[in-house]
């Protein structure tokens, strides 16, 4: 019996809040994999830091993944060229970071090969995240859906763009504070490439 530990969504470079909750319930930590496909939410979407304020990366998915379908079979859309506008924002927006350059390596092939699958995507993403961050947990997936579970925290709509949750979170520096202020809950790529290895004290 699992004491304590959590389920969470799949997402596209989570939010801080997820990494927060990760390193909080680890290691009992399911990640959802048989859910249906909800829109709008964090499971194609990451929120970063632009000169304008928030800038939204979206991974397009191919028409007909409707909420009825599972986030198994979401498949990527490429009738657009979105990673190089995905990779030319986060060059846009992060080069002056600190530790920008320190993981672009990690993160560049992302950008230049293609996923057939969302989940495949996010998946892989997140194990790089994991490792990156230095949170030391071993990520298990769900092998069915549960519409509840009573010995883990469930995090799955909570952690979402659209959720009334208040996230509490301690500033760090970013690149356009000066500008924006200090933006709550972006996407954990906005921790590492400001923060680096500080990250982990910081979650």
């Amino acid at each position: 019996m699992i004491e304590s530990g959590a389920v969470l969504p799949m997402c596209y470079l989570p939010p801080v809040e997820f990494f927060v909750e990760l390193n909080k319930h680890k290691p009992n930590i399911l990640i959802e994999r048989e859910e249906h496909f909800p829109k709008q939410t964090y499971r194609n979407r990451a929120n970063i830091c632009s000169p304008d304020g928030v800038l939204a990366l979206t991974v397009p998915v191919v028409k007909g993944s409707k909420n009825h379908t599972s986030i198994k079979e979401v498949k990527i859309s490429y009738d657009f060229r979105w990673q190089r506008l995905h990779w030319m924002g986060l060059q846009a927006c992060y080069r002056r970071s600190a530790y920008f350059e320190y993981y672009e390596d990690d993160f560049a092939p992302f950008y230049e090969k293609n996923f057939e699958y969302l989940f495949d995507y996010n998946q892989t993403l997140l194990e790089l995240l994991v490792k990156l961050t230095k949170i030391k947990t071993t990520l298990s997936y769900t092998e069915t859906y549960e519409g509840a579970y009573p010995a883990l925290t469930d995090l799955r709509n909570r952690i979402n763009p659209k959720s009334d949750h208040v996230f509490d979170q301690k500033p760090y520096f970013q690149v356009f504070e000066e500008k924006n202020g200090f933006i709550k809950n972006l996407s954990i790529v906005d921790l590492l490439f400001n923060q680096g290895p500080q990250a982990l004290n910081y979650l």
